[in-house]
């Protein structure tokens, strides 16, 4: 239905924009898979291409429609239901159907389309943007008309496309021609005027701002261009019809000039087109399908073709140009001539040449070529213009002689009678004809202007002699011995003959001619030679016989005559005549000559090196000598010009410029008189400037002056800045365009002066030269000066800031005027210097700073902060900004601009004011924003920056200057101009900014829109994203932009909101990976790298944001092995799938699995690197240009070192500069050759780093990458399974990659790393699947990925680890880590004890299949032993020495290794290679920074871990009684009783103000733990390994206890118990219970014997005390206490405290025990521990208050009474049930796990998790886990706690047991009247110790009988009916289970019957 409006792209410019791109493609840009496309796209516009320009008609029936649409609503293409339009856009589509007489549908789809396009033109209307829309619209159909013309195959040029493509674009155009396409475009070129367009445009208010107008005029005249380059390129190609050519013929007749006489550029490609209809000069090219054109050439076969153009030529009817009538008949006439020599001639036409031929000269031809044809501008843009134009000419000349003849006879004629009549003084005849002069003057100007580089000319100069010269070798002079073609030796002759015998009036026209040829390098060696050989010889002269007047000869020899003659007429300066001066020596006339003659001098010496010197040396003529005077002189200011700019081009040799310079000094010149003010023209001011600019460029001498003044160039550059430059906008012109030239001329100098300085230090010192006999201050570098007048607030600065200002003014209006190219010249000039000066001035103020010089300067950053004189405000940097806004038509300016911003931009305080600068006027805003986005949005910058022919990509470059722009600002604080730039919020919070598409809610285009929608283009197709092909560097910056908003807390929020939902980037550019650029890998690897750590950041954050949906599809597309079926744009069906569902139909499984997109960009990793070889140097000393190759290294900005290839190269040629002697310029250019090759070498070394880099920097996104998706994408979006072979690939792809022989070094370390993580994720999934009891019964193995491929992952680990040899400790560090992870593994989870085991009987469990771990533990063990002693000693090596980090994981591998290694290889070749004797000595060296440890001040906490490691490994030796042997032999224990530490018993308070906050580094009394603890275990494994050496184990570690004796009296003194003292306590007991006995044999004197008697004594007396405290009620109040001061982790801490309390009870009562048993076996002589007193401790202990209290009260000091042993019995019993009823709980729990209520499951998971509100964030299934390890925990410590408990129970029974039987049956009381002492301590110190008289204690007999009945009641009445039928319960429980049998029946029935007894 016609209702149906295409929202998007109205049918008048979306269709036909895509129409315009297919073509481009397929055409200019020859894109791959175009012509299908193309092919497309042409049937769809046939239509329009056969209507051309027509466009949709109104109908009352649409009027309608529209007119309803906002009341009914009208269909939208795209969107549902009907949409109501407001009134206001109905008014406006009528208002643009009336303008255009468009249809009305099409005027409102137009005017839709501008709404949605409006944010690319900021500031315009909808209607506004329609207009545009409408005329872009029609200039797509136009372009694309021309460019398939072009392509088509012809007889011109050839575009080199494919011959299917070419088939289809002719086949096309030929159906288009047939049907009338050449009338059209001559009817519509004559109808659209831009004038007529822009009064009905204006009429409608359809005209907005200049920059709108400026667009349309340009869209209106490119059409009218393009339609008629179509019929041009058509011409050129194929003939048009006879109709067609008279229709051509007809529009030409109607054609007016313009105003200066010059077609306009669209009649020049009609008149054109005509010629080339008219054209035959194919027919001399013998082309190999000359036959087939000339078949096809009407012209030939043709007979009415032929007579109907003729006649039409020859018809007298004059044209509205005659001058383009005569052209036509001349073309015609020489076509004629050229077929007339063909056998099919049409002889009746071709007669008629010659009458054509003299109409066209009546018709002054050359005069309208000249001034009609060259004059038009576009002219010179097209080449085929001007090959079209040579051939006329060179026809004219070749195929006319007889005319050319009459014309040179002619014009001699005219010259005798100009003669006569001047002589006679009477009028000039008026029958003069200029035919001859307008020829020469044509060719003149024709050939002077080259600017595609042809050297057409070249054709009119035949190599006389043959040359040698091979830089000379032309068209046709490489073979000198061949005929020339004949056409070339007739030209020849023409330029020769007609300088013989020349007419002087016609003098200066043949100069002008030979100027023009003598225009190309090797015309003018020509040139040059004939005027050479023009010239009499010097003997011809003395006879009077003169040469040709156009001769060296000739010209020089008139110059020295003037000069001469002049000289004499010098006038007196003083004089008052001196301002017009007689001219009596030059008439206008010779001057007209001589200005002449010195601009062929000119261009002849510019473009010859030879004639330049062979000139300037000529010993007669001495040119420079003589121009010089003649500038002295009185001469013309015009004519003084042109002998300046004839001396610049002198100066172009270096060797030429040194002596000019010199001759300036001597004449003096800047004080020669310049400007000519009074006749308001400067001519000589710009030659001077531009004879300076080349003077300063060839050669600036240091000393210039010297002698005659202060040396230097400073007078001229103060002449230059003060006479010139600072008054030049003042001045009156009366060219106005004069005034640019000047400023741009005087600005380069300036640019040139400041580009080549490089501050030095000797600048800012004040030297001083003596002149005449005095001191005189010395000048400065003429750069130094200007610097300093830029650093200041200088009238220099603030005229160049004034003409930046005027500059983008005058740019605004888009107008043209005169000296437009001029001021954009100076511009760029300013912009450059202003740069320049930001570049340097760091340097520059950094060597002033150093020189304590009095100079005042300020950076130019802060001077471009000033006040505008002009504005009145501070926007300087805004203007130099303004000029982005003009990218378009100054790519340059704009570049530079973007420069300086970029300098500017590294300022942080200065951006902030810039924001403010930039945003503080909305207009301006507005505009500055438009003007970078321009920038980015330009086309051409998408091309990479080197065109072939080495030109720069400006736009290219200024884009690349914008992003860095944006990169370097964003790292700033915030408000920065990147915010701004790319559209986030300035002046609110930058995290509140929410991003939108361009033109919702008023949103405006910004940088972000134009980066994203440059690199989105192409990602919906299958070859990806286009940018990334196109202009990868460009890419790689975009990318990282993107990154940098993502990173950046600020701007991560919106950014990624934005990107996610408007834009879907990261998919859509995720799932092109991995580019592939064969060409620039580097940029790729760059490119992947932001994108990867884009997508790290993205995946990160919507798994905390919970976005599952999002996080999984990016997880699928970059791990799934399946393939996906990708979605092409809109749901439509494209090319892609229909050829992917063929294929599929053909393979059928062969895509089952493709490659993970992780693992392919890996793959696109290359991890081997070329490195360039050594240099290869004859000259240099390799050691010395290594050292300066270092000294140029610097940092770049992507933080690379590189080396400076430019200073490198300066230093260099500076050294072979220097050299001295013959020999050293012998052989300069060897040593050339050798600079460049090091140069060379270092171009490849910095690629190389680049490279290295760029794959460091890929390698670790990708790790990122790799690493977020394992750790923080939710666990359950990736299956175990999944997970476990995801990582299985990855590790396995890693390791093949970095095993390979050629992977480089410097990337292992990031694959290390990786490594690590992916092990230890690989041990976690591994072992969650275990604990949720999935796949341990699986027969293949262990969980999902199989035991052959984690041996396989073990091998390769291994490899790694062997392939890193000696080198790389840091990077095993992470080997270790993993090895240790994937050990793990293989380690059996903790089995809850259910006190079960003892059921099953011993054979049972021997005979037990082999469980998973076991099996994968051997199998693992057996592939570390197949690596054999490689592997051990790399291992044991890292575990010795090294970096403190690899040597912990190090002895952590061994520790492992060791621990499942059951043959003990391992740990009998570290026995056997003296490793284990190494770790042993270090301890003692360790010990001074283990005591550093212990200082207040927290340390470096390394050397506690590397302790710690140490002890534990030793500790795993220890476990094996071969070993613990080895040990003791090692001297393990001696070297620890040399370590002081353990005597450094920190204060434990006085350290409570130095704790560390975090809590991470532990307190002193901590840390002393952490030393102690380790050291105590080991000795326990090392008594309980040695049973059978046990006394030599024992007396060791006996030796260690007394060495430290008071450290450890007073730790089992100690006052407070805390957790960490009681796990001391625990230890200490177990070792003093096995070592502090009588029986241990210390080998020493007696002496020392009874002083290690007094030790042990006092070990066992403070073992005893501790008893008291422990079994007494101190122990609740300690389980208290934790409670109250950790309430959160209470029960874990309570638990451990009853564990230890439990132990110390253990052991202490088994030192009773051994102590008893030791000493007798009989109770009647044992010793006696504990005092015969039945009463428990509780009632003693109630009455302490002060339960802190540090005074031990009495109790502690007498010997501890039998009643506490009871005590501890009863508790000990009563715990045990207590423990056993919570031990059965727990196991049902465990048993019923699932059936836990979830407030339990939390609470048991509680103490596992950190962090308030820590358990409500994980999931069910982790709650699961976490509660299971939690009741496995619970129910081991209690089987743990009942082990303790049966223990002590059996041992207080037996305590008791062998006390009672002592006292109640062995022992005599003694009355207490025989007491010497009344009241005395029972016992004495020493009991038990020394065994007098039948090895009792000393003071027994003072147990009187009182105490013995006393006892006995207390015991009885203790150990009653109720606790013996507990402890016979406890064996009932305990023993059964437990295989093991207790005595405690036995001794209960003892103790019964002990207690029983009667008195005696």
């Amino acid at each position: 239905p016609a209702a149906l409006l295409f929202k998007r792209r109205a049918s008048l410019w979306g269709p036909l924009k895509e129409l315009w791109e297919t073509v481009d493609g397929a055409v200019l840009r020859k894109q791959p898979e175009s012509v299908h496309l193309l092919d497309l796209q042409l049937k769809k516009h046939k239509p329009h291409f056969l209507s051309l320009f027509k466009n949709p008609p109104k109908s009352a029936e649409q009027r309608e429609k529209v007119r309803k649409a906002s009341t009914e609503g009208i269909a939208i293409q795209g969107q549902q239901g009907a949409r109501l339009l407001p009134e206001q856009l109905l008014t406006e589509a009528f208002i643009l159907s009336d303008l255009f007489d468009i249809g009305e549908l099409a005027a409102l789809e137009l005017l839709l389309a501008g709404e949605q396009q409006q944010p690319h033109f900021p500031g315009l209307t909808r209607g506004l943007v329609g207009v545009l829309l409408y005329w872009d619209g029609k200039l797509c159909m136009a372009n694309s008309l021309r460019t398939l013309i072009q392509s088509r195959h012809g007889k011109t040029f050839t575009l080199d496309l494919s011959g299917e493509l070419v088939a289809l674009t002719t086949r096309f155009t030929d159906e288009l021609m047939s049907q009338g396409l050449t009338k059209r475009i001559l009817t519509l070129v004559s109808e659209i005027n831009v004038t007529r367009e822009f009064e009905r445009l204006q009429k409608e208010r359809g005209l907005g701002n200049e920059k709108h107008r400026k667009e349309v005029s340009d869209l209106i005249k490119e059409c009218r261009q393009a339609l008629a380059d179509s019929l041009f390129s058509w011409t050129c190609q194929s003939p048009l019809t006879k109709e067609d050519t008279l229709a051509l013929i007809g529009n030409l007749e109607t054609v007016t000039a313009q105003a200066d006489g010059s077609l306009d550029s669209v009649n020049l490609s009609l008149v054109m087109a005509l010629l080339y209809c008219l054209d035959v000069s194919f027919i001399e090219q013998g082309t190999e399908d000359r036959e087939d054109l000339l078949q096809a050439l009407p012209l030939l076969t043709e007979r009415q073709y032929v007579s109907a153009v003729h006649s039409r030529l020859m018809d007298g009817q004059p044209w509205k140009l005659p001058g383009l009538q005569a052209v036509c008949r001349l073309a015609w006439a020489l076509s004629l001539r050229v077929l007339s020599q063909l056998p099919q001639a049409l002889v009746e036409f071709t007669e008629a040449d010659e009458a054509l031929a003299d109409q066209a000269l009546l018709g002054d031809v050359f005069l309208f070529m000249k001034e009609g044809m060259l004059g038009c501008e576009s002219f010179a843009r097209e080449e085929f213009f001007i090959r079209r134009l040579h051939s006329l000419i060179t026809d004219f000349l070749a195929l006319m002689p007889m005319k050319v003849k009459q014309l040179r006879n002619r014009a001699d004629e005219d010259a005798r009678l100009v003669h006569m009549s001047l002589q006679m003084d009477s009028e000039l005849p008026s029958s003069l004809r200029k035919d001859l002069d307008h020829l020469m003057i044509l060719i003149g100007e024709f050939y002077s202007k080259d600017p595609f580089g042809l050297e057409m000319g070249l054709e009119f100069w035949c190599p006389t002699e043959s040359l040698q010269h091979t830089s000379l070798q032309g068209s046709y002079l490489g073979m000198a011995l061949q005929r020339p073609p004949h056409k070339q030796v007739v030209l020849s002759k023409f330029v020769r003959q007609m300088g013989d015998l020349l007419p002087s009036t016609l003098y200066i026209s043949y100069l002008r001619m030979l100027k023009g040829l003598a225009n190309g390098p090797q015309c003018a060696h020509y040139c040059f030679s004939l005027l050479k050989t023009n010239g009499a010889t010097h003997s011809d002269n003395i006879q009077g016989v003169s040469g040709s007047p156009v001769s060296w000869e000739h010209f020089f020899h008139s110059l020295m005559l003037y000069h001469e003659n002049l000289r004499r007429d010098l006038p007196n300066p003083d004089a008052a005549h001196y301002r017009h001066p007689p001219l009596r020596g030059i008439t206008q006339r010779e001057m007209e000559g001589l200005t002449s003659f010195l601009q062929l001098l000119t261009t002849i010496i510019t473009w010859s090196e030879n004639a330049r010197l062979a000139l300037c040396e000529h010993p007669q003529w001495t040119p420079v000598v003589v121009m010089l005077g003649l500038l002295q002189c009185s001469v013309p200011p015009i004519l003084k010009a042109e002998l300046l700019h004839c001396l610049a081009a002198f100066g172009k040799s270096p060797e030429i410029a040194a002596s000019l310079w010199q001759s300036l000094e001597y004449t003096q010149f800047i004080f020669l008189p310049m400007q000519c003010s009074s006749c308001e023209e400067y001519p000589l001011t710009r030659g001077f400037c531009h004879l300076i600019s080349t003077l300063v460029e060839s050669s600036l001498p240091v000393n210039l002056g010297a002698g005659l003044r202060v040396p230097g160039f400073q007078p001229y550059l103060n002449f230059l800045r003060d006479s010139v430059f600072l008054p030049f906008p003042t001045r009156a012109y009366r060219r106005p365009a004069e005034k640019w030239e000047v400023a741009d001329s005087v600005l380069e100098v300036f640019h040139k002066l400041l580009r080549d300085y490089e501050p030095q230090p000797s600048d800012f010192v004040q030297e001083v030269v003596e002149l005449q006999g005095e001191q005189v201050p010395a000048h400065k570098p003429p750069g130094h000066s200007i610097m300093f007048h830029l650093l200041n607030d200088s009238p220099m600065l603030a005229l160049c800031l004034s003409l930046l200002e005027e500059g983008v003014r005058q740019l605004d209006t888009y107008a043209p005027f005169p000296g437009k190219k001029h001021l954009e010249s100076a511009v760029l000039h300013c912009l450059c210097l202003l740069d320049l000066a930001l570049e340097k001035e760091v340097v520059f103020m950094d060597l002033l700073r150093e020189s304590q010089s009095s100079l005042l300067v300020s950076p130019l950053e802060q001077l471009l902060q000033g006040v505008s004189p002009q504005t009145r405000r501070a926007d300087h940097i805004v203007n130099i900004a303004r000029y982005l806004y003009h990218s378009s038509s100054n790519p340059e300016a704009a570049f530079q601009s973007a420069k300086i911003l970029r300098r500017i931009a590294n300022y942080p305080n200065i951006q902030i004011r810039l924001v403010g600068d930039f945003t503080h006027d909305q207009a301006v805003s507005d505009k500055l924003m438009a003007g970078f986005v321009e920038c980015l949005d330009n086309e051409e910058a998408e091309e990479e920056a080197e065109k072939g022919d080495g030109e720069k990509n400006i736009p290219h470059l200024l884009f690349i200057h914008i992003l860095n722009l944006l990169i370097t600002s964003l790292d700033l604080k915030t408000p920065n101009l990147a915010l701004y730039l790319l559209g986030y919020e300035v002046k609110k919070p930058v995290s509140s900014t929410n991003l939108q598409d361009p033109g919702v809610l008023g949103c405006p285009r910004s940088c972000l829109h134009a980066i994203l929608s440059l690199l989105q283009r192409g990602t919906e197709k299958r070859s990806g994203p286009v940018l990334t092909q196109e202009a990868p560097h460009l890419a790689e910056l975009c990318y990282q932009v993107i990154y940098q908003l993502c990173a950046c807390p600020d701007t991560s929020g919106p950014t990624m909101r934005y990107l996610r939902t408007s834009q879907d980037f990261l998919f859509s550019h995720l799932q092109h990976l991995p580019f592939i650029l064969p060409g620039n890998q580097i940029a790729a690897l760059s490119q992947m790298s932001w994108l990867m750590k884009t997508a790290a950041i993205e995946l990160r954050v919507t798994s905390l944001n919970r976005q599952r949906s999002h996080t999984q599809r990016l997880i699928s597309l970059l791990l799934d092995d399946q393939p996906h079926t990708q979605h092409t744009a809109d749901g439509e069906s494209g090319m892609e799938e229909e050829t992917r569902s063929v294929s599929g139909f053909l393979h059928f499984d062969t895509v089952s699995k493709v490659r993970r997109k992780l693992l392919s960009v890996l793959d696109a990793i290359h991890f081997s690197q070329d490195m360039p070889e050594l240099l290869q140097l004859d000259f240099f000393e390799r050691t010395q240009i290594e050292q300066v190759i270092s000294n140029c290294e610097h940092i770049n900005e992507q933080g690379h070192t590189v080396c400076n290839v430019k200073l490198l190269h300066r230093v260099l040629v500076a050294e072979v500069n220097a050299l001295q002697g013959m020999a050293a310029i012998g052989q300069r250019p060897l040593l050339m050759e050798e600079v460049n090759s090091i140069l060379q070498q270092v171009v490849e070394r910095n690629r190389v780093r680049r490279s290295l880099s760029a794959k460091r920097h890929a390698l670790q996104s990708w790790r990122s990458l790799v690493e977020t998706l394992l750790t923080a994408c939710p666990v359950d979006l990736i299956p175990a399974d999944d997970r476990q072979l995801i990582i299985r690939d990855l590790l396995l792809d890693l390791h093949d990659k970095v095993l390979s022989e050629d992977a480089a070094g410097e990337l292992m370390p990031i694959v290390a790393g990786a490594v690590f993580t992916l092990t230890a994720h690989l041990s976690q999934s591994v072992l969650s699947e275990q604990q949720q009891g999935v796949g341990l019964e699986a027969s293949s193995g262990f969980a999902s990925i199989a035991n052959s491929a984690l041996h396989l992952i073990l091998r390769k680990l291994l490899d790694f680890i062997l392939c890193t040899g000696g080198g790389y400790q840091r990077l095993r560090a992470h080997l270790y880590g993993s090895l240790l992870y994937y050990l793990q593994i293989a380690q059996k989870p903790e089995e809850p004890d259910t006190l079960q085991t003892a059921g099953k009987a011993m054979w049972e469990r021997l005979t037990a299949p082999e469980d998973g771990f076991s099996k994968l533990q051997r199998e693992n063990l057996s592939i570390i032993e197949s690596y054999g002693q490689a592997l051990m000693e790399v291992v044991c090596r890292d575990a010795c020495d090294g970096h403190e980090i690899s040597r912990m994981l190090a002895l952590a591998v061994l520790d492992r290794i060791l621990s499942i290694d059951r043959q003990n290889q391992w740990l009998v070749y570290i026995c056997n290679s003296g490793y284990l004797r190494s770790v042993v000595e270090s301890l003692r060296q360790d010990d001074a920074a283990v005591q550093s440890l212990l200082t207040p001040q927290p340390p470096l906490l390394k050397p506690l871990y590397i302790y710690e490691s140490k002890m534990a490994l030793l500790t795993r030796v220890a476990k094996t009684g071969q070993g613990a042997v080895e040990l003791l032999r090692c001297g393990l224990v001696v070297q620890l009783i040399e370590c002081q530490v353990f005597d450094m018993v920190p204060d434990s308070d006085a350290h409570r103000v130095m704790r560390d906050p975090s809590g991470f580094i532990p307190s002193p009394m901590d840390r002393y733990r952490q030393i102690l603890l380790p050291t105590l275990r080991l000795f326990q494994v090392i008594l309980t390994s040695t049973s059978i050496n046990h006394q030599q184990g024992a007396a060791q570690v006996l030796q260690w206890l007394i060495v430290h004796a008071d450290t450890i009296q007073s730790l089992l003194r100690c006052q407070e118990l805390s957790m960490g003292a009681l796990q001391e306590l625990s230890l200490l007991t177990g070792i003093i219970s096995k070592t502090a006995l009588p029986g241990t044999n210390i080998t020493v004197n007696s002496a020392a014997l009874m002083e290690f008697q007094g030790h042990i004594n006092r070990f066992q007396r403070l073992c005893l005390s501790l008893l008291g405290r422990l079994a007494g009620g101190e122990r609740e109040r300690l389980l208290k206490q934790a409670e109250i001061s950790a309430p959160g982790d209470s029960a874990e801490r309570r638990e451990e405290m009853e564990v230890a309390m439990q132990q110390v009870c253990a052991n202490i009562m088994e030192y009773c025990q051994t102590l008893l048993l030791q000493s007798s076996a009989q109770a009647q002589f044992s010793i006696c521990l504990f005092s015969p007193s039945g009463s428990e401790p509780a009632g003693r202990d109630r009455g302490r208050t002060d339960l802190s209290s540090t005074l031990p009260s009495v109790a502690y000091s007498r010997v501890p009474s039998l009643g506490l042993v009871l005590y501890l019995l009863k508790n000990s019993a009563a715990d045990f049930f207590r423990f056993h009823q919570s031990h059965r709980q727990s196991l049902g729990k465990l048993q019923s796990l699932d059936q836990l209520p979830p407030e339990e499951l939390k609470e048991l998971c509680q103490g596992l998790v950190s962090g308030p509100g820590g358990v409500e964030k994980i999931s069910s299934v982790q709650r699961n886990l976490l509660a299971k390890r939690r009741l496995v925990q619970l129910i081991n410590n209690r089987a743990k706690l009942l082990a303790l408990c049966s223990y002590v129970i059996e041992t207080c029974l037996f305590v008791l047991w062998r006390h009672l039987e002592y006292y109640l049956l062995h022992c005599t009381p003694t009355d207490p009247k025989d007491s010497l002492l009344p009241g005395a301590v029972y016992f004495s110190d020493s009991f038990g110790g020394l065994q007098a008289s039948g090895g009792r204690g000393l003071g027994l007999s003072r147990v009187s009988q009182q105490d013995l009945d006393l006892l006995k009641s207390d015991m009885a009445a203790g150990f009653g009916e109720a606790l013996q039928r507990k402890l016979l319960e406890v064996e009932g429980l305990y023993s059964q289970v437990r295989s093991r049998y207790t005595f405690i029946q036995a001794l209960v029935r003892r103790i019964r019957g002990l207690l029983r007894q009667p008195k005696s």
